[in-house]
């Protein structure tokens, strides 16, 4: 008597989950942040350049601010990685955003005190009548250490003392007036990132809310 034997197949259903991330707005939020990460990368590593040249100490926010937009770049990388895989969870960019928005107010927060608050500043005096050349001597001659902050100084020794001509006091003037410009554009962009953070968090929120769809 013959055996008849059935095989029965069975189909794999695999479900992926997709969220619908507006592409446009996510794109301009990531191209500011680059930007962002970047300057904060760059300004404070020149400021460290330059403290570790002149022989003075590097204060915490130079190199805090550093990792920061070193972190900043790196998440972003990230970022767009997942995105090009459909991969990017709102879970995690909230998570990452929350974080990066606790540092990025710690920056903004110390940057602002030293741009306004009342702080013992060490600068280099530029050259000027009120300061004679005949009168200053030693390695640390050039250096001033007042009660003030880096907008007080900009402002005593940049914007009120307008140095022209072809001379080493015009460089000296303008070195310190990019110093100055430094500041005030990582004080713009830490305002900046953390605003688009607090962006990102609620575009991911209501990513997550609409929890996605199919395919």
């Amino acid at each position: 008597m013959a055996r008849t034997e059935t095989t029965a197949s069975r189909e794999r259903v695999t479900v992926i989950r997709r969220y619908p991330w507006p592409e446009n707005l996510l794109n301009w939020w990531t191209i500011v942040m680059l930007a962002t990460g970047g300057l904060l990368t760059g300004v404070f590593g020149d400021f460290m350049s330059i403290q570790n040249r002149m022989g003075l100490g590097t204060p915490w926010l130079f190199p805090y601010a550093v990792t920061v937009g070193s972190l900043t770049i790196f998440w972003i990388i990230i970022m767009i990685i997942l995105m090009a895989q459909k991969k990017l969870q709102p879970a995690w960019v909230m998570l990452a955003s929350f974080i990066l928005i606790a540092l990025f107010l710690a920056g903004l927060i110390e940057t602002a005190i030293q741009l306004f608050g009342n702080v013992s500043v060490t600068a280099p005096r530029p050259p000027s009548s009120f300061f004679p050349s005949s009168s200053l001597s030693g390695t640390n001659a050039n250096l001033e250490c007042f009660q003030g902050n880096v907008s007080t100084y900009c402002n005593r020794y940049v914007n009120n003392n307008n140095i022209r001509g072809v001379s080493i006091d015009t460089l000296a003037w303008l070195e310190q007036n990019s110093i100055c410009s430094q500041w005030d554009a990582a004080f713009a962009f830490w305002i900046i990132g953390l605003v688009f953070l607090v962006w990102m968090m609620i575009m991911a929120s209501q990513v997550n809310n609409k929890r996605g769809f199919y395919d």
